[in-house]
C-alpha cells in the first residue's frame, strides 16, 4: 500500500531541514533566523531583520530546527521499506558545507537520539526483513561504502593501502545495473548492532575531511552508503532485488567565505563540479529533455538508475539560518526547487518469476508435488504396460528383421512405439 501512495505522491520527492544556531555561527542571543517555515510545504526567506519577505520556496515536507532526527527519519522511512520490496531507491542530502547533512545522514553518536538516517534505516530494515521472512522471503544483504573525492573513487571499506585498486563505474550487460569494480562488499546482518557500528567507524575513519573557515569537519568528499538486497520466496518461485542508496554529498561553498587555498581549493573546485553536473542532470529531466548528461561526472553516472524515471528519490536539502549563508541557502533552494518539478516514470520494482527456483526446491526441499507439476507432463507406464508393450515389440522387431534378411537389406524401425504415451 505505501508503494501506491508514494507513486501517487510521486516517486520524486522534496524534503528541507532548517537546522538551529550553533556556535561557530557567532550569532547573537536575539539573532533571528533568515530562513523560517511559512507552512509545513513551504517556507520563506526574510532580510535585512525588518521582517521583508524575499522569496517564498515550496516543497513536500519541512522540518523546523526543533524537529529531532527520530522525526526526520519518520517521514522517510517509506523509502527505506520500498527497497526491501525490490525497487531502487537513492535519498541524498544536499545543501551548503555547514549546513548538516552529515549530521542528519549519520548523526553525531552512537546515542539512540542522535543516531541519522543511516543507522536507523539499517535497523528498520531489520524489523521489516523479519516480517517479510515469516511470510517465506530469504533475504541476503550486503553492503558498500564509497567516496568520490576529486572525481576518484576511494573504497570506505576496504583495507588502507593507499587506494591500490582503481575503481570505475560500470554497467551489467544482463541487468543493466550500476556497479563499482573491485569495490569492498561486506555481508551484513541488520541486527548486528555492533557490525553496523563498527562499519560505520571505519567509513567515518576513512573519509576525506577538512577544517575550512566555514566548517571545523568540512566533508571534501561525496559519500555513498549503498545496501544491497535481494530475496527469493523459495514456494512462489519469486526472486527479488532492491537497493538503498544514502548519499550524503559534500557542501558547496565559495572561496571568499571558505578561504581554501591549495589542496583545499582544488577540492572545492571538484566538489562544485560535480554539484553542477548533478543540476544539469535534473534540469534536463525537469525539461524531459531526450539526452540526460548522467556522464558528466562519476556520482551522477553512479546514481543513474535512480535519477532514470525507474526507481524512487527523495532529496533532502539542509539549510543554515544565518544571514551569512543566505546567497548559498537561495541557490540550494532554487535546486530544490527544480528537482520538485521533475517527474519520473513508474517505479519499476525488481520481481521476477525464477524457473531455477523449481530445480533449488527439489534439492532442498525434496518434495514429489514438483514432479507432478513438470511441463512435460508425462507419466510412466504400469510395470504390467511395459511387459506387455516390450513382449508386442519384440515380436514386431522379430518378424521384420526376418523380412529384411530375406530381401538382403535393413530398414529403420519407425514403428517401434516408446516406453512412455
Amino acid at each position: 500500500m505505501h508503494n501506491l501512495i508514494q507513486e501517487l505522491r510521486g516517486n520524486i520527492r522534496v524534503f528541507a531541514r532548517i537546522r538551529p544556531f550553533l556556535p561557530n555561527d557567532k550569532a547573537g542571543e536575539d539573532a533571528e533566523p533568515c530562513i523560517v517555515p511559512n507552512s509545513e510545504t513551504s517556507l520563506k526567506i526574510i532580510t535585512n531583520n525588518e521582517q521583508n519577505v524575499k522569496d517564498v520556496f515550496s516543497v513536500d515536507h519541512i522540518f523546523p530546527p526543533s524537529d529531532s532526527q527520530e522525526q526526520v527519519f519518520t517521514e522517510v522511512s517509506d523509502f527505506v521499506q520500498s527497497a526491501l520490496d525490490g525497487y531502487n531507491v537513492c535519498l541524498f542530502s544536499y545543501g551548503q558545507t555547514g549546513s548538516g547533512k552529515t549530521y542528519t545522514m549519520q548523526g553525531s553518536s552512537n546515542e539512540c537520539q542522535m543516531r541519522g538516517i543511516i543507522p536507523r534505516a539499517i535497523e528498520q530494515v531489520s524489523e521489516y526483513k523479519a516480517q517479510l521472512e515469516c511470510d517465506g522471503w530469504q533475504y541476503t544483504m550486503q553492503v558498500s561504502y564509497l567516496e568520490i573525492y576529486n572525481e576518484t573513487i576511494h573504497d570506505l571499506l576496504g583495507k588502507n593501502d593507499g587506494n591500490k585498486h582503481k575503481h570505475e563505474v560500470k554497467t551489467s550487460k544482463d541487468e543493466n545495473e550500476r556497479y563499482v569494480s573491485d569495490i569492498t562488499m561486506s555481508t551484513l546482518d541488520p541486527s548486528d548492532v555492533q557490525a553496523i557500528n563498527k562499519i560505520m567507524r571505519k567509513a567515518s575513519k576513512h573519509r576525506s575531511t577538512a577544517r575550512t573557515e566555514m566548517n571545523d569537519r568540512s566533508s571534501r568528499s561525496h559519500s555513498v552508503f549503498t545496501l544491497h538486497m535481494s530475496a527469493l520466496h523459495i514456494k512462489n518461485r519469486l526472486s527479488l532485488k532492491g537497493a538503498l542508496n544514502l548519499v550524503d554529498l559534500a557542501g558547496s561553498e565559495r572561496l571568499d567565505r571558505s578561504k581554501s587555498t591549495g589542496d583545499r581549493a582544488k577540492e572545492t573546485m571538484a566538489i562544485n563540479k560535480s554539484l553542477s553536473a548533478l543540476t544539469r542532470v535534473f534540469s534536463a529531466i525537469s525539461m524531459k529533455s531526450s539526452h540526460i548528461p548522467f556522464r558528466d561526472s562519476k556520482l551522477t553516472k553512479l546514481l543513474e538508475p535512480s535519477f532514470s524515471g525507474t526507481g524512487k528519490t527523495l532529496m533532502l536539502v539542509n539549510l543554515s539560518p544565518t544571514e551569512m549563508s543566505l546567497e548559498e541557502s537561495l541557490c540550494s533552494l532554487r535546486f530544490a526547487s527544480n528537482v520538485k518539478q521533475c517527474t519520473l516514470g513508474k517505479a519499476k520494482r525488481f520481481l521476477t518469476y525464477d524457473k531455477s527456483v523449481s530445480i533449488k526446491t527439489r534439492r532442498a526441499v525434496g518434495k514429489k508435488e514438483m514432479t507432478k507439476n513438470s511441463s512435460r507432463k508425462l507419466r510412466p507406464l504400469k510395470s504390467k504396460q511395459i511387459t506387455e508393450r516390450h513382449r508386442q515389440t519384440s515380436i514386431q522387431s522379430t518378424a521384420e528383421n526376418s523380412s529384411e534378411k530375406r530381401e538382403g537389406k535393413k530398414k529403420p524401425n519407425r514403428d517401434k512405439k516408446p516406453m512412455w504415451r
